[in-house]
């Protein structure tokens, strides 16, 4: 469903991503970790059609984005660190909006429905999102994601600011996604909701994929000297 395939993209003398290539399948989550810098978020952007890579390839669902961005924004959500909503609208509002952008308008009560399956209270679908925490804009992200019947999921850094009960209510969402079938790349730091919530982890350094392994493989505290040994050892090179 996400195909990288030799990605390169440099910005003046810097490259930011370096021959990167990998898969994430349908009804898999890929963790995406590295330090800040390491061309997570430029990964991300590549996939989104906001960044042209030099060479190599960002394939979603069989469309290489480069070629026809649209086509394959039509079949991604994309959840940001922080989520922009429209804030003078309310919760339901967002997300009818989106969904009807997409070519899939919803009644109400799929609206509401989808917002409650997301982790949202049912007492704020109707308030404005310009009132909502970050968790709860995390959470209407995805239910938009779900009312836009998205193949693919991008995320970057979705956990982060979030406290522990919003974190586990976001993971919840996101493994429903994922068992539905959805394909999901997670860009982040976190390891533990990496060894929780992911498949398959990898480790992009300096814009290369320096390790790739199955999480049932790694016990947490062998992903956390891994990362560590990884990052270090590129950073003394």
């Amino acid at each position: 469903m996400i195909n990288i395939e030799g990605l390169v993209r440099r910005f003046g003398a810097h490259t930011a991503v370096d021959q990167l290539t990998l898969t994430v399948a349908p009804g898999e989550l890929y963790a995406l970790l590295g330090p800040n810098g390491a061309g997570k978020s430029t990964t991300i952007a590549c996939l989104l059609g906001f960044e042209r890579p030099d060479e190599g390839r960002a394939v979603i669902d069989g469309i290489d984005v480069a070629s026809d961005p649209d086509a394959a924004r039509s079949r991604t959500a994309y959840i940001p660190e922080q989520v922009s909503l429209y804030e003078a609208f309310t919760g339901i509002e967002n997300v009818a909006y989106f969904a009807e952008l997409a070519g899939h308008p919803r009644s109400r009560e799929e609206l509401s429905a989808l917002l409650s399956e997301a982790g949202l209270q049912a007492d704020a679908h109707d308030r404005r999102t310009g009132t909502y925490s970050k968790g709860m804009r995390q959470k209407v992200g995805i239910a938009i994601a779900q009312a836009k019947q998205a193949q693919v999921l991008l995320l970057d850094e979705p956990t982060s600011g979030l406290d522990p009960a919003s974190a586990h209510e976001f993971s919840t969402a996101l493994r429903r996604l994922r068992d539905r079938g959805t394909a999901i790349l997670m860009a982040t730091h976190d390891l533990y909701r990496t060894m929780r919530d992911a498949d398959r982890v990898g480790i992009l350094v300096a814009g290369r994929l320096v390790e790739e392994h199955k999480t049932s493989d790694l016990a947490e505290h062998d992903l956390e000297a891994m990362y560590l040994r990884a990052v270090g050892a590129v950073e003394a090179a």
